[in-house]
C-alpha cells in the first residue's frame, strides 16, 4: 500500500468508529423509549421509576453495561474533537521522526485516558442511582442537584485549571513540540497526556447528562459541538467563558424555577 492509501484507511477507519458509536447510542436511546431530544415514552418512564435495589437484572445499574455504555458514548462525543490533533501530528510527520504507528499510538492513548473517566463516571453514577439522586435515565429527582451541577460546570469555566487544560486542547501543537516521542510507544504517552487534558477540560459537559439525561440525543450533540468550537483556534478562546455565563444563569433559573412557580 502507498502512504497515501495507508493514511485514507486509517482516516475512514477514524470516522468509521464515530458514526458506530453514534450509531449505537442512537439505538441504546430509542431502545429505552427516548426519543431524539431525550423525551421518555411511557416505557422510558417506568424504567425510571425504577428501584435499583429490586432482586431483577437492570442493565442501567450494573457496572459492566453502564460502563460499556459510557465508554462508546466517549468515542461518539470525543473523537470528533481530535481531529484537529491528528491533523496536527500529520503536520509533523514532515518535519518529524513521526510515523502511522505513533499516529495510531496517540488516537489509542487518547482513547484510553477517557475511557478511564468512563469507568471513573460509571462509578459516580451509580453511587447517585443507589443513593436515591438520580432516576435509572439519569436524571437528577431534584431542581437543586441539577442546578447545582449547571453552577459547578459554569463556573468551572472561569478557573485556572479550565484555562491551562484548555490551552493544551487549544494548541496540540505546543504540547507536541515540547513532549515529542517517536514510535508507537511515544504516540501512546502523548496521546495519553493529551487525553488527560482533555478530560480535565472536558468533565463538566460530560457530568451535564445527569441535567437532562446522559441518553439525551440533544445533549450529546449541543455538548459535542461546543467541545469541537472549543477546540478551534479561531473561536475556543472566545465561547468558553459566554458558556460559563450561559451555564450559571441555567443554574439559577433550574433552582429558581420551581420557587416561582411553587413547585
Amino acid at each position: 500500500m502507498t502512504p497515501f492509501t495507508i493514511r485514507s484507511a486509517l482516516w475512514l477507519g477514524f470516522f468509521a468508529l464515530i458514526l458506530w458509536a453514534w450509531w449505537v447510542m442512537f439505538t441504546m436511546s430509542t431502545g429505552m423509549g427516548l426519543d431524539l431530544i431525550g423525551r421518555p415514552n411511557e416505557m422510558a418512564r417506568a424504567m425510571a421509576a425504577m428501584d435499583p435495589r429490586m432482586d431483577m437484572y437492570m442493565p442501567m445499574a450494573e457496572f459492566g453495561p453502564l460502563f460499556g455504555m459510557w465508554a462508546v458514548m466517549m468515542a461518539a462525543m470525543m473523537l470528533p474533537t481530535m481531529v484537529p490533533t491528528l491533523r496536527t501530528y500529520e503536520d509533523l510527520m514532515r518535519s518529524a521522526d513521526g510515523s502511522r504507528a505513533g499516529w495510531l499510538g496517540v488516537l489509542l492513548g487518547y482513547s484510553l485516558a477517557w475511557v478511564g473517566f468512563a469507568a471513573l463516571i460509571t462509578a459516580v453514577q451509580l453511587a447517585l442511582l443507589f443513593g436515591g439522586v438520580i432516576d435509572m435515565l439519569g436524571i437528577a429527582h431534584s431542581p437543586w442537584v441539577a442546578g447545582g451541577l449547571l453552577l459547578v460546570v459554569g463556573a468551572y469555566q472561569f478557573t485556572r485549571t479550565k484555562e491551562l487544560c484548555h490551552g493544551v486542547c487549544l494548541s496540540p501543537m505546543s504540547y507536541f513540540l515540547g513532549r515529542w516521542r517517536p514510535g508507537f510507544a511515544g504516540g501512546l504517552r502523548m496521546g495519553g497526556g493529551l487525553g488527560a487534558y482533555c478530560v480535565g477540560c472536558c468533565w463538566g459537559f460530560m457530568a451535564l447528562g445527569f441535567v437532562g439525561g446522559m441518553m439525551s440525543l440533544l445533549w450529546m450533540g449541543l455538548a459535542t459541538l461546543f467541545m469541537v468550537i472549543e477546540k478551534l483556534p479561531q473561536l475556543g478562546q472566545v465561547v468558553t467563558k459566554p458558556m460559563g455565563v450561559a451555564l450559571i444563569m441555567g443554574g439559577l433559573a433550574v433552582i429558581g424555577w420551581p420557587m416561582m412557580t411553587g413547585g
